[in-house]
Order: structure tokens, then sequence, then C-alpha cells
């Protein structure tokens, strides 16, 4: 089994992110850890252990990370998108989390991981990259120990938190400008551009709430973020944005990808966390820009079926 870490704010589609990872035997989930973003830092890592629970997986280690950008304060959060408890109301439907967060911490956590792993490890963040930007740069010796980079985020066209900028490299430019610019591990971007081409309607919703308990209970959490989706955009579908990237992560080379040097827009104006392709001033991105979208939405829903 190929080790995976997951960093993430959760938010609904964290919880189907997270449940994917756990129903795919081809990976050891070695930790989850938790960052600030879609709600508060310390709903982040409740839900995380709720849905570790939820799954029967207590035994993960949990990892707290950071409360706040590197920088600034986050400019907005999710709660119209996930609810005030980051799961659409459902959260203390789900169990209590079945054990303690790992005292270390999460970048502590991660670089213990990457140290005791016998095979280099991929790392998933699925939030803001402020916990992943802080290993780098408190751990540089254990770049070699990483895989790759696997990130949902930054967008190359229309954002989702501004025109231009997409909510996860929003939260945090200077942390993602950070990862993204640096040439010692390698990253593979999966932005809105692609994640919100694949929304997966009614019938995969349905066959989800119809694939056992805990899809059942995943599909309840998801029916807030249904129905928030179905307002803004006017369609009845939800964008499983993070179980795109971590399907990426679990299974390389689901997704199309276009190497590209990228920088991220750290001023404070009206450009703040565009993700911006250059000319050659940076270590190229993986940039996924297409898939079989019926394919990855298939892969995904017979995987959380597994639950």
């Amino acid at each position: 089994m190929a080790p995976l870490i997951v960093d993430t704010d959760p938010g609904v589609d964290d919880a189907v992110a997270i449940m994917l990872a756990l129903a795919s035997p081809e990976v050891e989930l070695l930790a989850v850890t938790t960052v600030f973003g879609n709600v508060p830092l310390a709903k982040t890592t409740t839900n995380a252990g709720r849905l570790l629970a939820l799954c029967d997986r207590s035994d993960v280690p949990l990892g707290v990370g950071a409360a706040r950008p590197l920088v600034h304060q986050q400019r907005e959060r999710a709660e119209t998108w996930h609810g005030g408890d980051g799961l659409g109301g459902r959260a203390a439907e789900l169990p209590a989390p079945g054990a303690d967060p790992d005292p270390r911490g999460a970048v502590e956590l991660m670089a213990a991981a990457l140290r005791a792993s016998v095979e280099p490890v991929t790392i998933a963040p699925i939030g803001p990259l402020t916990n992943v930007a802080l290993l780098l740069a408190v751990h540089p010796e254990l770049a070699p120990r990483i895989e790759r980079i696997v990130w949902m985020g930054g967008a190359l066209g229309g954002g989702n938190s501004t025109t231009i900028a997409e909510f996860n490299a929003y939260s945090d430019p200077e942390a993602a400008h950070r990862v993204l610019t640096q040439a010692d591990v390698p990253v593979t971007m999966v932005p809105l551009d692609l994640t919100m081409r694949c929304p997966a309607g009614p019938d995969w919703l349905d066959a989800l709430a119809d694939g056992g308990p805990r899809c059942a209970e995943l599909a309840q959490v998801m029916a807030h973020y249904r129905a928030a989706y179905r307002t803004r955009h006017g369609r009845d579908a939800v964008a499983v944005h993070d179980a795109v990237a971590v399907l990426e992560a679990i299974v390389p080379g689901t997704l199309k990808t276009t190497a590209m040097p990228l920088q991220v827009a750290c001023d404070l104006g009206p450009a703040r966390g565009a993700t911006v392709a250059v000319q050659g001033e940076s270590a190229p991105v993986h940039v996924a820009l297409d898939a079989d979208h019926g394919a990855v939405l298939g892969e995904i829903l017979e995987r959380l079926r597994r639950l």
C-alpha cells in the first residue's frame, strides 16, 4: 500500500475525500491533519475525528494544525456552503471522536510519519496550504521523503471566493505561493476549473444514500451543501472538489495534467489569492485540466460504497 497523509479542513467535500481515502485499499492512511478553512480549527479537528470514528478508523493518527494563515487574517470562511458546524448541520449526529489528537500537532506528526515510512509519502492537502508550507520550511531535510503533493485548490479561470481567487488559495495566499513555487517536491494542483466540471447529480447522490449506513450518513451530511449549490448555481448537483484530488493521489494519472510554472498573488488588492501561470520563473506545477468526468465520479462512488 502506498503511504498517504490527508491535510484537511472538513468541510462537506473534505468528508467525502477522507472517506474515499479510507475506502481505498491501494493506500495506507498514515495520518489526517487539520487546518483552519471552511470553519475554524476546533471544528475542523472535531469533524475529522468524527469522520474517522464513523468509519471505525480512530486508529489513524489525527494532528491539529494551523489555526490561522501565515501572515494576514483569513478574510472569509465557508459556513454558507458547509453549515455552521462544517458538516451541513449533521456533525453532532456522527460518532464522537474515538481518540484524542496526537500531542505533537500536525507538522510534527507529518514529519514523524515521513521519517518512519519505508516509501516516500504522498501528501494530499485539501484545504489552505498553511500546514504544508510550515512542514517544508521547518523540515527541509524531509523533502526527499515526500513523493508528491496533490492539492485541491487554485483556479486559472474564475474563482469562488473572488472573481479570480479560489477559496483554499485565498485563505492563505502566502502559504500557497510558498508551496507552488518550491522545487524540492513535485506538486499536482487540482483546480476549480476541473472540479466544477464534474459535479455529482441526483442519481449519484441517490446511489450514495443507498450504499449502506456510512454512505447514507454521508449523503445526509451533503444535503445542506446540495441545497447551497442549487441556490448558487441553479443546478441539483454538488461539486466533490476534494475527492477528485484525493482520487488522483490514490490513483496517479486519473487526471490529465499540464506542467506550468505558477505564482500566487499575495498583495492585498483585488488580485489576492489568484493562481497565475508565469513564464519559467519557478518549478512547474502539474495542473490537472482534464479528466473523464463520468469515470472519476463513478470511481469515487464505487469506492465509497465499499465502506
